[in-house]
């Protein structure tokens, strides 16, 4: 497995490339926007991109899904399906945050607690996180211990608990049950941000002693 991180919009949002080195399938985790960027980056490798991953349903996290989805004509997988009013509202968010036109879209497949997704040879092991957003979700490779964890921890901090539907003591629990019960050389991949290990924000994230 390899993974490319390719920052996107004003926000610096962490979509990630990942494709299977053996079959060449590959997938984008959470494409905020600049869509033809991602697309350039997936076509570039020689890569057959086969879905699009999402970790919750914020403007930053999906806003060029549905233009790749038709260019690439792939599923949208993800995320839990508490999140479908952040999906349905994405006209309104693209216009409070100056993204212009953004289209919705309605998931080829919501995802819950315990789901596997493949890419190729790659096994994704899906995990509910709800907190900053009440149908978050997170992917983890166990086989690289690399965990994609979207906007619920970052490098010495936490998501945001102020949007709608946010709730801090819910986001401390999925990160305490959900991601603390990982070994300390998990490599974790934030939404925003620098990446990480699971030990080292055990011991240093002063959200979480």
């Amino acid at each position: 497995m390899s993974y490319h991180i390719i920052p996107v919009t004003s926000f610096a949002q962490n979509c990630s490339l990942l494709w299977c080195d053996e079959t060449l399938q590959a997938a984008l985790i959470d494409p905020g926007g600049e869509a033809n960027k991602l697309i350039q980056a997936v076509e570039k490798r020689k890569l057959t991109l086969t879905k699009i991953l999402l970790t919750h349903g914020h403007l930053d996290h999906v806003g060029a899904t549905a233009a790749i989805a038709k260019h690439f004509g792939v599923d949208i997988i993800g995320p839990h399906q508490a999140d479908q009013f952040w999906l349905d509202a994405l006209a309104e968010q693209g216009q409070m945050f100056g993204f212009g036109q953004t289209d919705s879209f309605k998931p080829d497949q919501w995802l819950k607690q315990g789901d596997e997704v493949n890419v190729g040879n790659i096994c994704l092991d899906v995990r509910f996180c709800p907190g900053h957003t009440p149908g978050h979700i997170v992917f983890i490779d166990h086989l690289k211990h690399i965990a994609w964890v979207g906007d619920v921890l970052f490098n010495r901090s936490i998501g945001r608990t102020d949007f709608p539907q946010g709730n801090y003591e819910q986001l401390i629990q999925s990160i305490r049950e959900q991601l603390l019960t990982l070994e300390d050389n998990y490599v974790i991949i934030p939404g925003h941000g620098p990446s990480s290990t699971i030990g080292d924000e055990r011991s240093h994230n002063p959200f979480l002693r």
